[in-house]
């Protein structure tokens, strides 16, 4: 179907969806919630450059490692951080030079994001900085809303977890999550986004009675989460947040997001009343 607004809003609809069912609601942290490691791009493009300017021979210009690196830094953005560095490696090893393991790599791009965020992570824990100009626009009444009805509400990110938690307390919305707050672990391959709608999907079916993909809601700002709601039938909500980056990085967000499967497209959740209306048949 050709898309459509929602009457009198911003909100775009892609896909016809079966409303009215929604039980469980998956949410990514950054760029979806959280505001706080708003600009994080402008740390990793620089170090991945640097990586491969001084760890390869590589003859390549500073703006052609910049093109390089920002296409696959936004093109595996909403996948874990581990990732991002495994590509990293990838592309070092290509150029002749001998890799770190990407987990170096993650404890360096962390250690050098740390002052900015820690800045705001400063500011929130003493009262300086109100949490919500670092909150995506209406983020929290929505989930208000949505655990007012009862709502099952997960937080999967592909942040480390320890950050994560930690944010999403500071921020004032932890305590929404009663699913589950999730994130990237050091051992990365036991945790995913997939993996956490697989353990939803399970417990669904422990109680005796069939799954259905109208049941379950993910609302993310990623192509990832919106690509691993389609694999199970889940109705997904991308949203296409505005991200201050100096690589006009994640530009075409909205129309990545379509591709990847997205039935519905908001900018921000300042139309959240009329969403959870249309969703659930209110």
């Amino acid at each position: 179907m050709e898309h459509l607004f929602l009457d009198n809003t911003a909100i775009e609809i892609h896909r016809e969806i079966q409303t009215g069912n929604i039980r469980h609601v998956v949410f990514d942290f950054d760029g979806t919630i959280s505001l706080i490691r708003d600009g994080w791009q402008n740390v990793m493009v620089p170090l991945m450059i640097e990586c491969l300017q001084t760890e390869t021979d590589t003859t390549e210009t500073q703006e052609q490692l910049e093109t390089i690196v920002v296409d696959f830094v936004d093109r595996l953005t909403g996948k874990q951080t581990i990732y991002q560095m495994m590509q990293l490696s990838e592309e070092i090893e290509k150029r002749g030079g001998t890799p770190k393991e990407p987990l170096a790599y993650k404890d360096e791009y962390n250690r050098r994001l740390l002052p900015v965020v820690e800045e705001r992570i400063a500011g929130l824990a003493a009262g300086t900085l109100s949490a919500d100009p670092l909150r995506v626009p209406m983020s929290l009444e929505f989930l208000q809303s949505l655990r007012g009805m009862e709502i099952s509400c997960y937080l999967a990110s592909g942040t480390d977890v320890e950050f994560v938690k930690n944010e999403a307390s500071l921020l004032g919305v932890a305590e929404y999550f009663n699913g589950g707050i999730f994130g990237a672990l050091r051992e990365y391959k036991k945790f995913s986004k997939a993996m956490i709608i697989e353990k939803i999907i399970t417990d669904i079916a422990s109680t005796a009675r069939s799954y259905s993909g109208s049941e379950l809601l993910i609302v993310g700002d990623g192509y990832v989460e919106i690509e691993n709601a389609k694999e199970v039938g889940a109705i997904a909500v991308g949203v296409a947040s505005v991200e201050g980056n100096v690589y006009n990085m994640n530009a075409d967000k909205r129309e990545r997001l379509i591709r990847a499967g997205a039935d519905i497209i908001i900018r921000d959740f300042r139309e959240g009343t009329q969403l959870i209306n249309y969703l659930f048949n209110l």
